[in-house]
């Protein structure tokens, strides 16, 4: 062999040995875009492509697309994420045909389980696209039972407010503190404590960050000062993963034991039993995670024999229902109160009569509190949806002072009494507006179906006086679909001789949802057009139902 074909075949093994070597030394710029893809675009239009591969990880049409970037093997040296971002519970896009969304949860899945072990492992760096993504505040903070709840259990009160605060601070989870648990061991975490900017904007500042020659910075694993500068005007911040010396650590174990798949269902039981033998104050931290978990069992889950024991041995243990039980009656929020309700039922230890009781219970004291707003009749009317509590209104002992207030008749005729569904649709005509917005909220759950008490309400509605009630009363009727001919005549006969802008839009409203082909005559469209008020707004309510009744 000459020299000259040595030095040939030595050269191309050298290439080929150094070819992998090279591609080994790129960067993997991970891209998971349910947005705008304009921070991306910018960053693979600025990153030289002999140091730097892109994976965009979404794949368009399959909802398992995360799951996918785990089973190819995909690490990611730096990933950007564009979305916007709810606060709390996912990224999403703003196109209404767009089905692509990134849930925390399922960003927790990934982090925490053993099934996914490199996807986020090798991370150095994280830029968040989207709206308080590093927002420091608590989503929740802790409330006035946790520390009723440790003073019951033996502790101090000093003890019991410093608990307290600790318990605040670990599990107030801040869009912060959910992104460190996520993106464990990452050196630099981009993102904002506010608002973000959107996609072009973001897009003109990163194009300056790169223009200045600070290419090489991405993937350094160290923050930049001259990234957070250019975004200095638009609430940039820059945090690090959880390590696992932080104090927050511990929190993140008991939440991998929800979010890793490799666990059993009965393994994680297990685990929910072993933090319902914590403080309750603590279990009461936990409670979104262990209700949607239970919740999430299905049937054939729970005859599975290790799944059966496990909730077996939840519901045999005693001592943790009646902690369980008494935090909860504790309770300052109803909604709180009736959640963990129905995850004691989950649990084995209500049987669905012992529950609707433990729910009159709590009505009742409601009631006796004469703590009842529209919040409350809303959630007894939800709670009542099958009707079932309806057999349960004779546990309620109401005195007749209280029965005639519009709030406390609105609890009861969520339960089904007849006589204060009477009171509460003579409400809706009410001159004060609370006592109309305690009628709305109930009609949502119970609308009118009956022509005689539509036309009472109607009649009513059209007796008022002009008010910021009268609209709201109005707005009511939208919901209610009206189809008698009756009743949109007497809405009709009020437009003209309302005195406000607000009224007669309201009347609108109403006939636009109605069957206004009843009334869709040329004296009704006149009627409209002659006594409609001056609107700043040219194509109001009122000029859309013309041109519908026109084209009748």
């Amino acid at each position: 062999m000459s020299t000259s074909t040595k030095i040939f075949f030595l050269t191309a093994l050298l290439a080929a040995l150094w070819a992998p070597a090279a591609h080994a030394d790129k960067k993997t710029v991970c891209t998971i875009t349910v947005n705008s893809p304009d921070e991306k675009e910018t960053f693979r239009r600025s990153l030289p492509p002999d140091k730097y591969q892109f994976v965009e990880l979404v794949e368009r049409g399959r909802p398992d697309w995360l799951e996918s970037a785990c089973r190819q093997g995909v690490r990611c040296d730096v990933l950007v994420i564009s979305g916007h971002y709810d606060g709390g519970n996912e990224f999403f896009p703003d196109r209404l045909e767009a089905d692509e969304f990134l849930p925390v949860a399922e960003m927790e899945r990934v982090s925490c389980s053993d099934s996914c072990p490199g996807l986020f492992s090798q991370l150095k760096e994280v830029y968040l696209f989207g709206c308080n993504t590093l927002n420091p505040e608590a989503l929740r903070s802790a409330s006035a039972e946790i520390g009723r709840s440790l003073v019951r259990s033996g502790h101090s009160r000093a003890d019991a407010e410093r608990l307290s605060r600790a318990l605040s601070s670990r599990h107030g989870e801040s869009s912060r503190d959910r992104m460190r648990l996520i993106f464990k061991d990452v050196p630099v975490i981009y993102g904002f404590s506010s608002k973000a900017p959107v996609g072009p904007t973001a897009a003109s500042l990163l194009d300056r960050y790169f223009q200045a020659g600070a290419n090489g910075e991405i993937g350094s694993g160290r923050a930049s000062a001259r990234m957070l500068g250019r975004f200095a005007a638009n609430s940039m911040v820059v945090t690090s993963g959880l390590r696992d010396s932080d104090s927050y650590a511990a929190h993140r174990r008991d939440v991998c034991q929800f979010a890793n798949d490799r666990l059993s269902p009965a393994q994680k039981l297990a685990f929910v039993h072993q933090l319902l033998n914590r403080e309750t104050a603590e279990v009461r931290s936990f409670l979104d995670r262990i209700e949607k978990y239970t919740a999430s069992l299905s049937d054939a889950e729970r005859q599975v024999p290790a799944v059966a024991r496990a909730l077996d041995a939840i519901a045999r243990d005693g001592a943790a229902r009646t902690r369980y039980l008494d935090f909860a009656r504790d309770a300052d929020q109803p909604a709180v109160r009736a959640r963990m309700i129905e995850l004691a039922q989950h649990l084995g230890w209500l049987s669905p009569p012992e529950k609707r009781a433990e729910l009159m219970r709590m009505i009742g004291d409601q009631l006796a509190r004469n703590a009842v707003s529209p919040a409350e009749v809303d959630l007894v009317c939800a709670l009542n949806k099958d009707r079932v509590l309806d057999q349960e209104l004779h546990r309620l002992q109401v005195p007749p002072a209280q029965a005639n207030r519009v709030t406390h008749a609105a609890v009861l005729a969520c339960l089904g009494n007849t006589e204060a569904r009477a009171q509460v649709l003579l409400a809706l005509t009410s001159p004060n507006d609370e006592e109309v917005e305690i009628a709305q909220v109930y009609l949502r759950h119970r609308p009118i179906t009956d022509v005689n008490e539509l036309r009472l309400v109607t009649s009513g509605i059209a007796r008022m006086n002009g008010s910021k009630a009268q609209v709201r009363a109005l707005e009511t009727l939208v919901s209610q679909r009206v189809s008698d001919p009756e009743s949109l005549e007497e809405l009709m006969r009020l437009f003209p001789l309302a005195e406000s802008v607000g009224v007669q839009t309201a009347i609108a409203g109403v006939l636009i949802r109605a069957d206004y082909k009843a009334i869709a005559t040329p004296e009704v469209v006149q009627t409209l057009r002659q006594s409609r008020l001056k609107s700043s707004d040219g194509a109001d309510l009122i000029s859309i139902l013309i041109r519908r009744l026109q084209a009748q």
